[in-house]
C-alpha cells in the first residue's frame, strides 16, 4: 500500500522520506561514536577481571574469616609457586649442587622487561631446596607477593612473568642436565588459568562471529545483511563495555575471567536473535507495503513487545544472581544484564536505520517485493513449519503426550549428573604445566605441600586444636604458627595452627578431610574455625549447592510474573515456564550421559548446574515468548485454535534460525579448554536446540492447542480488536481454512 493511498499528500512524500533518512543516518553516526570508545574497552576487559576464589567467598564463609586472622598475623600475603624438580632415576650430588645454585640465583632473574627482576616481587629469597623421601625430587618453594600479582610488566600480569621466568630459567639450566621442572601450586596455576584465557575476547569473538555470519549467509542468502546484524552485535557489546569496564575497575561489581567470556558471546547471541526477529518480520510488512517507512514502522512495533518482554525476562533472570553468595556468580548478573541491555538497544535503534537506509536492497539479492503472500496461507500446505503446524492441528494431544514423556526420560538421568566439584587440576582439557607438576608434587611428597590447612583457634585451645590434627587421617605436619621454630603471633587471642594435607589441596579427597576436621574441631570449641586453600574451595561449593535452592525459585517467580503481564493470562505463563523446566532437566540428564560416559568428564563444578538453569531457562523462555505474543496477535484476529497454528508456522523459520545462531555462539565456548566453559557451552547449545525445535515447536503449541480457550484464562482474548492492513476480522470460513481440524 502507497503513502498516497493511505492519505498521505503526494508533495510532502520526498520531504518525509528525507527526515526519516537523516535520523537513520543520525543514529548510525551516534553508533558509530559508541563503537569507536567501547570497542577498545571489550578487549581491555581481561585488565579488571580477577579469579581468585577467595575474593569471591561471603564474609561470613568460615574461609574467609581464617584468612583474614592470617593476613593480621602476617605482614604480607604471599601466593605460592612450588617448583618440584625431578630425577626418577634418584637425584645425584651434581643434581642437588645444580639445583642449589639455580635457587640462588631466582630473585636476578629478568623478567621480559629487563630492567626488572623476581626478586622484587618475592617476600624473600628462596632458601634449599627440599628433597624428597625417596630421593627422586626436590621442591622449591617460592613466596611471590600477592599484592603485587597484577603489576603490568611488558603487557603481562607481574604472577604470570615470574611463573615464565621461573619455567624458562629451569628449562635452560637444569633441564639441560636431564632433570624435568614443572611450575605448581597456586601461582603456577594461576599462571596457566591466565594463559589460558589470553587472547579471550579475540578468539572468542572471532569464532562466534565466524560462526554466525556463516548461519546468517545461509538463513538470509545475502551478502550484506549479515554484516549489518554482526554490526549490531559488536555495537551492542561495545555499549556494555562502555559500563562494565568502569564499574569493575571500581570494584562496583566483580568481572571474573568467565563471565568475560559468556558477557561476549551472551551479547552476540541475544542481539542476533532480537535482529532475527525484527529482520523477519520487516521482510513480511515489504510484502504488503511499499513504503519502507511504513514496513519498518509496523515491523518495529509487532517486535518491539516480544524483543522487550525477551530481554526484561534475561535482564531480570539474571539480576536474581545478585541473591548468590558467591562474588563471581553474584558478578555476573549485572555484567550479563548490561549485556542484553545493550543488546536490545543496538537491535532497536541501530539496526532499523541501517534497514532504512538501505531499504529493500538489504535483501538482494532476494528483493521483497508486494505479492500479499499472508502468513495463513502457510498452514498445512507449504514450508516444513506450514507441516508442523498443520501436524500439531491434527493430533494435538498425541503430539505434546509422546513429547513429554520423552523428555521426562531425558530427565530421569538428571540424578547422575555429578556437580560435587573437580579437582583445581581437573579444570584444565589440556595438559597444563601446573597440573604435570602436581602430579609429580603428589607422587614423591604429601599432595597437599604449599598449600596448608589454617586453623584459627584461641591461643588456650591451640594445643587441643594440635592433638585433633595428628589423630585425624590424611593430616600430617601439625605445628602452631606460620613459621616452624618460631613462637606464633597472637592477634586478639587467637592463633594460626597449620597442618599438611596427604590429598591434593584442590581434591575432592582433601575436601572430604577438611569437612572431618570441622566436625571434630566443633567439639573443641565452636569458636575454632577451619581456613586455607582447600577450605575456600569448599566454602564456594557449599555456597554454590546454597545458590541453588535460593535462586532457581525466584527466577521461576520472575519469569512467570513477567509472562502473566505480558500474556495477560495464569494459564500460559504456566505451561511455558512448567515446559521450560522440563526443557532444562531433560538437557541436564543429556548431559550427565554426555559427560559421564561420552566425553569421560571428572564430574562438574558445583555452579554448573545453575549456570546452565540461568541460560536455558531466562535465554529458553525467548522462543516461547516470541512464539505466544504471535499465537496472541493472530488469536485475536482468527480465534486460539487457528492462532496458534499460524502463529507457529509463520515463526517456525525465525525462530529455529534464532536457536541454531544461539547454540552455535555458545559453542564457541568451547574453543577455551577450560572444563566449565566447555561444559556450559554443551548444556546450552543442546538445550537450547532441545527447547527451539521440540518444546517450542511440539510440545507448547501442541498443549495450548489442546487447551484452546483456556490457555487465556482468566482474562480471555478479545477478538476483533485488532485489524491489520486495513482487513475485517477473520470469518468462520477463513478460520476454517486455518485450522486443519476443522476440514
Amino acid at each position: 500500500m502507497s503513502e498516497a493511498s493511505r492519505g498521505g499528500p503526494g508533495p510532502t512524500r520526498p520531504r518525509g522520506r528525507s527526515a526519516v533518512r537523516w535520523v537513520a543516518a543520525l543514529a548510525v553516526l551516534a553508533w558509530l561514536a559508541i563503537g569507536g570508545v567501547g570497542g577498545p574497552l571489550v578487549g581491555r576487559l581481561s585488565e579488571v577481571a580477577t579469579n581468585d576464589n577467595a575474593n569471591f567467598l561471603p564474609p561470613s564463609a568460615e574461609s574467609t574469616s581464617v584468612s583474614k586472622l592470617v593476613a593480621r598475623t602476617t605482614d604480607t600475603q604471599t601466593l605460592p609457586y612450588l617448583v618440584v624438580v625431578e630425577r626418577p632415576s634418584g637425584l645425584t650430588p651434581a643434581d642437588s649442587q645444580a639445583i642449589q645454585a639455580w635457587v640462588a640465583g631466582i630473585p636476578g632473574l629478568k623478567l621480559s622487561d629487563p630492567t626488572r627482576t623476581v626478586g622484587e616481587f618475592l617476600q624473600a629469597p628462596p632458601t634449599a631446596a627440599i628433597p624428597s623421601q625417596d630421593k627422586q625430587a626436590a621442591l622449591v618453594p617460592v613466596a611471590f607477593l600477592a599484592d603485587k600479582a597484577e603489576v603490568t610488566i611488558g603487557g603481562d600480569t607481574a604472577l604470570y612473568a615470574v611463573a615464565q621466568a621461573l619455567r624458562a630459567s629451569a628449562a635452560s639450566t637444569l633441564g639441560a642436565s636431564g632433570l624435568t621442572v614443572h611450575v605448581t601450586g597456586a601461582g603456577g596455576f594461576f599462571a596457566d588459568f591466565i594463559i589460558a584465557f589470553s587472547g579471550i575476547d579475540g578468539i572468542l569473538l572471532l569464532v562466534a562471529l565466524g560462526v554466525v555470519f556463516l548461519i546468517l549467509l545461509i538463513v538470509y542468502r545475502s551478502p550484506i545483511l549479515p554484516f549489518a546484524v554482526l554490526i549490531t552485535a559488536m555495537f551492542g557489546l561495545s555499549l556494555a563495555a562502555l559500563v562494565v569496564f568502569p564499574l569493575a575497575q571500581n570494584g562496583v561489581i566483580s568481572l571474573s575471567g568467565q563471565s568475560q567470556g559468556i558477557l561476549s558471546i551472551l551479547v552476540v547471541g541475544a542481539a542476533t536473535d532480537y535482529a532475527l526477529l525484527l529482520v523477519a518480520r520487516f521482510k513480511e510488512e515489504l510484502h504488503d507495503e511499499e513504503s519502507t517507512w511504513a514496513a519498518m514502522k509496523t515491523a518495529w512495533r509487532a517486535a518491539l513487545e516480544p524483543i522487550a518482554a525477551s530481554a526484561a525476562t534475561v535482564v531480570l533472570g539474571l539480576l536474581c544472581l545478585r541473591l548468590s553468595d558467591l562474588g563471581s556468580t553474584k558478578g555476573l548478573g549485572p555484567v550479563g544484564a548490561l549485556g542484553i541491555v545493550g543488546a536490545f538497544v543496538a537491535s532497536l535503534t541501530f539496526l532499523p536505520a541501517v534497514l532504512l537506509l538501505f531499504g529493500r536492497r538489504i535483501f538482494w539479492p532476494q528483493v521483497p517485493r508486494i505479492d500479499h503472500v499472508h502468513s495463513a496461507d502457510a498452514v498445512g500446505t507449504r514450508g516444513i513449519w506450514g507441516r508442523v503446524a498443520g501436524m500439531v492441528g491434527r493430533h494435538p494431544r498425541r503430539t505434546w503426550v509422546v513429547t513429554l514423556l520423552a523428555l521426562a526420560t531425558c530427565a530421569a538421568f538428571l540424578p547422575t549428573l555429578n556437580a560435587r566439584g573437580i579437582a583445581q587440576s581437573d579444570l584444565f582439557l589440556t595438559k597444563v604445566d601446573s597440573v604435570t607438576g602436581q602430579e609429580v608434587l603428589a607422587r614423591h611428597f604429601p599432595a597437599g605441600s604449599g598449600s596448608p590447612v589454617q586453623i584459627a583457634a584461641p591461643e588456650g585451645k591451640a594445643d587441643a586444636v594440635v592433638q585433633v590434627l595428628n589423630s585425624t587421617a590424611g593430616v600430617s605436619n601439625a605445628q602452631v604458627g606460620l613459621v616452624p621454630g618460631q613462637p606464633p603471633k597472637v592477634v586478639d587471642g587467637q592463633v594460626i595452627v597449620q597442618a599438611t594435607l596427604d590429598a591434593a589441596a584442590d581434591s575432592v579427597a582433601a575436601e572430604d578431610t577438611i569437612e572431618t576436621l570441622r566436625a571434630s574441631l566443633d567439639r573443641v570449641g565452636s569458636d575454632v574455625l577451619v581456613g586455607g586453600t582447600t577450605a575456600t574451595n569448599l566454602d564456594v561449593r557449599l555456597a554454590s549447592e546454597r545458590d541453588l535452592k535460593v535462586i532457581i525459585p525466584t527466577i521461576l517467580a520472575v519469569i512467570f510474573v513477567v509472562l502473566m503481564l505480558l500474556l495477560r493470562s495464569i494459564v500460559a505463563p504456566l505451561v511455558l515456564v512448567a515446559a521450560n523446566v522440563l526443557s532444562f532437566a531433560a538437557t541436564m540428564g543429556v548431559s550427565a550421559i554426555a559427560f559421564n560416559h561420552v566425553f569421560d568428564f571428572p564430574g562438574s563444578d558445583p555452579s554448573t548446574p545453575l549456570y546452565g538453569f540461568v541460560f536455558l531457562v531466562a535465554l529458553g523462555i525467548d522462543y516461547s515468548i516470541f512464539l505466544m505474543t504471535r499465537v496472541r496477535e493472530e488469536s485475536r484476529m482468527r480465534g486460539t485454535r487457528p492462532g496458534i497454528l499460524v502463529g507457529l508456522a509463520v515463526t517456525g523459520g525465525v525462530i529455529t534460525s534464532a536457536g541454531v545462531v544461539l547454540a552455535s555462539t555458545f559453542s564457541a565456548l568451547a574453543v577455551l579448554p577450560i572444563l566449565f566453559l566447555v561444559q556450559i557451552a554443551f548444556i546450552v547449545a543442546f538445550g537450547v536446540l532441545l527447547d527451539t525445535l521440540v518444546v517450542r515447536s511440539l510440545l507448547v503449541p501442541a498443549v495450548s492447542y489442546d487447551l484452546g480457550d483456556r490457555i487465556w484464562w482468566p482474562i480471555g482474548l478479545s477478538r476483533g480488536g485488532r485489524h491489520e492492513r486495513g482487513a475485517e476480522p477473520t470469518s468462520d470460513k477463513k478460520a476454517r481454512v486455518a485450522d486443519p481440524s476443522s476440514r
